[in-house]
């Protein structure tokens, strides 16, 4: 009744096997899934999230000015000067 049969362990193989490849697809749809959604999304979602993170750089920015005497960039509100003499900034 109890007795291990060739049948019987293939079938046994097979059953784990299937749940064993299931998890790991499983997993992997998960794993895209969870990307995606860190990533903005589909369709309208990741239009969105890409104009949202434009518009939020936009934000951040800021006007920079070269200065004639020794070509370094610095805000324009800046009045901070460097360490030339001659520097306007």
């Amino acid at each position: 009744m109890f007795g291990f049969s060739l049948a019987k362990i293939l079938v046994l193989a097979a059953i784990i096997g299937a749940v064993w490849f299931g998890f790991k697809y499983y997993t992997r749809i998960e794993a895209k899934r969870s990307a995606e959604r860190l990533k903005g999304g589909r369709g309208r979602g990741k239009r969105r999230a890409k104009r949202e993170s434009v518009e939020e750089a936009e934000a951040h920015t800021e006007t920079m000015v070269q200065c004639p005497v020794c070509k370094v960039y610095q805000p324009a509100g800046d009045t901070a000067a460097c360490e030339r003499a001659n520097c306007p900034y």
